[in-house]
């Protein structure tokens, strides 16, 4: 689950971590209170609030100096399309700004938090930032460059390991105990709220030896919300993608993604794989949809109405392994989902495991748009096949009606 930046900063100042003085304002008039609150004069800084990164080279952070300007700003920020090249082309509405103090430093440091997947652990990872140098950039020209601590997650970071980072960075001995300080109250929100990111970037040192967070974005880790309902309220379901949220809150795992090919499968393995073999046979996947491996009915059917609500699907592909589940009972389930939702394009059907046999027999025989598969291959070349057929019936018609006009 991702929050704003400003959401961010508050939870960051509740753990002791520096933060410039800020204020989040949706429209003019309340930026321009903002500014008068917490400056009254002088520079600050306006930031685009979206969900997304690399803003500041889309247009959406900028410095400004006095009221006037920051109003022209704040009015050409709000309600603009922020396109960056993780949102696509169409970009992302800005319907928030942050409004804080502009703070000089004198070095800048990159600084995050994740796990580390192959041993399941927290680690921090550190860097100084160089001039006008990426840190993507850093750790593929130098990656000595970064700092790397484990994190032990069960007693958290110790201060030693504070400190050395802060030594490795290259800070003063004047500056290293503050800085210490931050990074063990770093990592004590980064557990505490169950937070599967931190990213600092970047993390500035003033002419006053103080550290100060300049920028940051967090995600918490969706199995852990439920302990943190306080946290939950931080979401903002326009900035969620509209049929990601619907099936999240159906129990769902699903991810949209560009292609035309709806996927639906149990088994995030097994729905990777999907995927694959999708492009493998020059196809591209619409979705990731993970149905779980104790899939019911309803299950089922809500999750063809999450697939069939993205109008770019031309083709349909269920890959289902049964194991604790019957191959026969899916497939009853997915014919008696086809008799109650009006299902308009093909539906690639490909069973494996107990009573696999049965349940394709039942798919081959029933009276609906359903296209049974043998293999995992033979499933993905028909799905392939379906939605380049249908996407060429599309283009066609779209001709014939011009013409007729």
């Amino acid at each position: 689950m991702k929050i704003h930046e400003y959401q961010s900063k508050e939870l960051l100042a509740k753990y002791a971590v520096a933060v410039p003085k800020g204020t989040v304002a949706s429209s003019v008039e309340k930026a321009a209170s903002a500014y008068r609150k917490i400056l009254k004069k002088g520079r600050c800084t306006v930031k685009a609030q979206v969900h997304v990164g690399d803003k500041g080279k889309a247009g959406g952070i900028k410095v400004v100096s006095g009221l006037p300007r920051l109003k022209k700003v704040a009015k050409d920020i709000l309600k603009k399309r922020l396109v960056t090249a993780q949102t696509g082309p169409y970009g992302l509405l800005v319907r928030k700004i942050l409004i804080e103090e502009t703070i000089p430093t004198v070095s800048e440091f990159y600084l995050a938090i994740t796990y580390d997947i192959s041993l399941g652990t927290p680690v921090l990872l550190a860097c100084r930032k160089r001039g006008g140098v990426e840190i993507g950039d850093i750790a593929k020209i130098n990656p000595k460059m970064i700092i790397r601590e484990d994190i032990n997650p069960f007693t958290g970071i110790l201060p030693y390991q504070s400190r050395r980072i802060a030594y490795k960075l290259g800070l003063k001995a004047e500056a290293i105990e503050e800085a210490a300080g931050q990074i063990s109250n770093l990592v004590k929100a980064f557990l505490e709220l169950d937070l599967s990111l931190v990213e600092i970037n970047s993390w500035g040192l003033t002419r006053d030896k103080r550290m100060i967070v300049i920028d940051c974005k967090m995600e918490m880790d969706k199995d852990g919300v439920f302990r943190h309902p306080e946290l939950k309220k931080l979401q903002e379901a326009s900035e969620e993608d509209r049929l990601e949220a619907k099936a999240g809150d159906l129990g769902l795992d699903y991810i949209a993604l560009s292609g035309n090919i709806g996927c639906m499968v149990n088994g995030t393995g097994l729905a990777l794989a999907t995927m694959d073999l999708i492009k493998l046979h020059g196809g591209e996947p619409a979705n990731f949809l993970n149905i779980g491996g104790g899939a019911t009915v309803e299950q089922v059917k809500e999750g063809f109405k999450v697939l069939l609500a993205n109008r770019k699907v031309k083709a349909i592909l269920v890959n289902i392994f049964g194991g604790i589940m019957k191959c026969d009972t899916i497939a009853q389930g997915i014919i008696e989902v086809a008799k109650k939702i009006r299902i308009k394009v093909p539906v690639v059907v490909r069973l494996e495991g107990t009573n696999f046999e049965k349940g394709r027999n039942l798919i081959s025989k029933a009276k609906f748009n359903l296209i049974a598969a043998s293999d995992m291959e033979d499933a993905a070349k028909k799905a392939v096949e379906a939605a380049t057929t249908r996407k060429t019936r599309s283009i066609k018609k779209t001709k014939v009606s011009k013409k007729r006009r």
